[in-house]
């Protein structure tokens, strides 16, 4: 038992002296043997790069320092190794066992925050120490706690206003957050208090671990949230990490933005150029300090041998950075400044950012400072004065000088740059040309887009700085915006009714017309001042059809009476004159008493009758049109539709189809599309079709088109009037909406309608009349068939008696033929005898006449 408790004793000897002494060389640098000693402990972790380059800084530092005085610094050294729990031990020791003075270090939140817990819970008798944190995310009002604490480097903040900056700059407005739960959570206030200054709002956060291994997983759940503008705030090997993967996602590049805090950026001087390329397309903020100052050229020299003897397995990577730059001047502060007065203490500060665009093996860099905004580069003076030159508005304009990031055709699909070409969809085959109008240029063979929708369109992204690229799309308008919810177009500029089941693929704005949707039907009857307007009460055919009514019956009488009426016989051309007159005069008289048949007289009376009836309707229906303007439509509510189970029409590819179909109880057997204005009109005049349905935009313009023919009646159905659509959370939504209000309260809008839809030229007011007020057979198809009968039936009778008689005095032929020749050479034989009768009859007159005149001469 003896033996073994000697061999444990012995063994923890063995395990703890070689510890005890690594402590002991690695806890003090340098005991100078010295009374005005001023010992000051520092607290990194020394396993990181930011560490390394802190600690071999300090103690640069000191030895300048030290060098030039009686009254040196002793720097006590304590490693964190990346764990507040051994932050907390080592800030113990140097305040109970060395008793400093000054206590530097913590670089994250966690180190620093347990290092002040220690320093506030402790209470030695030499005085607390003061605490100088080189921690950058501090939660903002945490520090009050602790009046021995002293932020030592630039907040968080300042990094923070350059993003937000660079968003205001950019038009950007919402923003998905990615950081690393590892590091200090305080990057969301302080980001968020950031947009709070400049309108932008922080949508969407994903935190990540350090080790994480689904990071395809976690990263497609904010592809999906529509919103392509990122902020990573993580350590330099998971920010890699993440991008490598998105750029593997597609999730980099076209249609995306990645800005990298300085956790990111203020190591990129310590990684070699192939870890550099792989961020190509990243902007990031990064720390600012002077590089070309005699001084700091001096200390990177030296910074440079210090670091590369210490540090051999760094690789060459032994350039100093901020946290080199921020070590060392944090000495030198210290050196020069009271202890006993640190209250007085003012916080180093750090109003300029540089702003890169990792761009191959490099980065290209502008500047930002608060208060005076970019510019492209920075001068600093002999006493610190910074001094700004080139000033910009906008960053992009000289952050991509060369290769701009939306320089590709299709553009950057980053809808809130005010530097990009969005992708902007247009129906092509839009059934109103006044709305979209899409023609080839024969020389370019390039499409030429114009129309009320574009003009509209073109105005409120003139307001909003935004330029465009019009492109053609020839599906139906449904299509259309779903090629919004798939990315290959940014928005969607045309004659697009807002509906709610297109709300699930983009966002509308607020309509732009009048919403609703009309009724349009033919009107009744329409006064007209046309020379030929006596023609109008009866259609061509009616026409037609009563002059062929009425020369038929006066054949029919004078066939039946020439044998009776020597008046009635004469030439050839005489008795056409004569039929002509007879059938004509017997509109207006009866004549029965010079009839000497009752078949004539039969004819003749029916034919009066009618007659009657048709001059009287004829002269009703022209003193309609000369005293009234009838305007009415002919149908007046969808229920009378419904009723005569009507068909109507509607715009091909439209949502009017399913609304006809569902609202309106329309089957579908009766909805016919159309693809044209003149197949509408052509539909609703030939009874095709009784009525159609349109928008109210799209009936102001078929209307102004066809002024005299239809007419809007019944009520208006409530559909969304028509509006442009973008992305789902489309940040600039408010300000599209702001945009289309200033349109239109500028009468640039009214001016935009007066000049596509009003103003249409009336087509119809000649070429289309309205067969609806006018007289046609249809009403007097009886009337005609009567009189034609009884002149039919009349003239049949007549021939008959003709026959019979002819028969009797030709018994001599019995056979048919022979009927017919004698029957034919007869009514010749008549002709010619009656032409030489009434030749004679005129001669004896003219010769009666002459002896007349002779007798009187002779008288005289």
């Amino acid at each position: 038992m003896h033996t073994f408790y000697s061999y444990l004793i012995l063994s923890l000897l063995t395990f703890s002296l070689p510890c005890f002494l690594l402590q002991a060389t690695g806890s003090l640098t340098s005991v100078p043997k010295a009374r005005n000693e001023t010992r000051v402990g520092a607290i990194l972790d020394q396993t990181s790069r930011l560490g390394k380059e802190a600690k071999v800084a300090i103690e640069i530092a000191i030895q300048d320092f030290n060098s030039k005085t009686d009254q040196p610094l002793v720097l006590y050294l304590q490693n964190s190794r990346n764990k507040p729990v051994h932050a907390a031990i080592a800030a113990k020791e140097l305040i109970d066992e060395h008793k400093v003075k000054a206590i530097v270090g913590g670089h994250t939140w966690e180190e620093a925050s347990t290092i002040a817990e220690v320093i506030s819970d402790s209470k030695p008798d030499h005085g607390i120490p003061v605490f100088l944190s080189m921690a950058g995310t501090t939660p903002l009002q945490e520090t009050n706690q602790w009046p021995f604490f002293i932020q030592a480097v630039p907040t968080q903040s300042t990094q923070m206003n350059a993003v937000a900056a660079i968003l205001q700059s950019m038009r950007i407005r919402q923003v998905t957050l990615i950081y690393e739960t590892s590091s200090s959570s305080s990057i969301i206030s302080h980001l968020t208090q950031a947009f709070r200054q400049t309108g932008s709002q922080l949508t969407h956060i994903l935190p990540l671990t350090s080790g994480s291994c689904s990071l395809d997983e976690e990263l497609e759940v904010v592809n999906r949230q529509q919103r392509k503008v990122f902020v990573i705030h993580t350590s330099l090997e998971l920010g890699v990490r993440v991008f490598q993967t998105a750029k593997k996602m597609e999730m980099t590049g076209n249609g995306y933005l990645w800005i990298a805090t300085n956790a990111i950026t203020d190591l990129f001087h310590s990684v070699n150029s192939t870890i550099i390329s792989s961020l190509k397309g990243m902007v990031g903020v990064k720390s600012y300090y002077q590089e070309n100052s005699p001084d700091f050229l001096n200390f990177r020299r030296r910074f440079r041998q210090k670091f590369h003897s210490d540090y051999p397995e760094e690789d060459n990577q032994d350039e100093p950075g901020i946290f080199a730059v921020q070590g060392y001047n944090i000495m030198k502060t210290l050196q020069t400044a009271s202890l006993e007065n640190f209250h007085e203490w003012k916080q180093i500060p750090g109003n300029t950012v540089e702003i890169v665009n990792v761009n191959g093996k490099g980065y290209h860099s502008v500047y930002w400072t608060e208060g005076s905004g970019f510019s492209e580069t920075v001068e600093d003076d002999i006493k610190g004065v910074t001094n700004y030159t080139h000033s910009i508005d906008n960053v992009g304009q000289v952050l991509w000088p060369v290769q701009p990031w939306y320089a590709s055709r299709r553009g950057r699909n980053l809808a809130e740059s005010s530097e990009n070409q969005m992708r902007v969809g247009v129906p092509g085959n839009s059934l109103f040309r006044q709305f979209v109008k899409v023609d080839l240029d024969p020389e370019t063979n390039k499409p030429v887009i114009n129309g009320f929708v574009i003009e509209v369109f073109d105005e409120m992204m003139k307001q909003l700085n935004q330029p465009y690229d019009p492109i053609p799309f020839y599906g139906s308008y449904d299509e259309l915006i779903r090629k919004i919810h798939s990315k290959e177009f940014d928005a969607v500029a045309g004659d697009v009714t807002i509906l709610s089941e297109r709300h699930e693929f983009a966002d509308f704005t607020q309509p732009y017309t009048e919403s609703g949707l009309e009724m349009i039907v033919p009107v009744r009857s329409r006064l007209s001042n046309q020379p030929w307007l006596f023609l109008k009460p009866f259609t061509p055919t009616m026409w037609w059809i009563t002059a062929a009514i009425t020369i038929y019956n006066g054949f029919v009488i004078w066939l039946i009476e020439r044998s009776h009426n020597k008046d009635l016989q004469g030439p050839i051309i005489t008795q056409i004159g004569i039929i002509l007159w007879l059938a004509f005069s017997t509109l207006f008289t009866l004549r029965g008493d010079k009839m000497h048949s009752n078949l004539s007289r039969m004819a003749v009376v029916v034919w009066l009758f009618v007659a009657l009836v048709i001059t009287q309707s004829y002269t009703a229906s022209l003193a309609s049109m000369l005293t009234a303007q009838r305007l009415e439509p002919t149908i007046t509510s969808v229920e009378m539709l419904r009723n005569m189970n009507a068909t109507v029409g509607y715009c091909n590819g439209s949502f009017v189809n399913k609304y006809l179909n569902e609202v309106l109880d329309f089957d579908d057997v009766k909805i016919k599309s159309y693809n044209s204005t003149h197949g509408y009109a052509k539909g609703l005049n030939s009874g095709e079709i009784t009525a159609i349905f349109l928008e109210v935009p799209a009936a102001k313009v078929f209307l102004a088109q066809y002024c005299k023919s239809f007419i809007r009646t019944g009520e208006t159905f409530k559909v969304g009037g028509f509006g442009f659509a973008f992305p789902k959370g489309f940040e600039r939504l408010s300000d599209a909406n702001k945009a289309l209000m200033n349109v239109s309260e500028s009468r640039k809008l009214k001016e935009l309608e007066d000049k596509h839809l009003i103003s249409e030229e009336c087509v119809d007011e000649e070429s289309s009349p309205d067969e609806n007020g006018r007289l046609n057979v249809h009403s007097f198809w009886v009337l005609f068939v009567l009189t034609g009968g009884t002149s039919t039936v009349a003239i049949v009778i007549y021939i008959i008696r003709r026959i019979k008689e002819f028969k009797k005095s030709n018994q001599e032929h019995t056979n048919l033929s022979g009927l017919i020749s004698t029957f034919i050479k007869d009514c010749k034989r008549r002709m010619r005898r009656t032409s030489s009768i009434v030749a004679s009859v005129e001669s004896a007159r003219h010769t009666q006449n002459i002896d007349q005149l002779d007798n009187t001469d002779d008288d005289s």
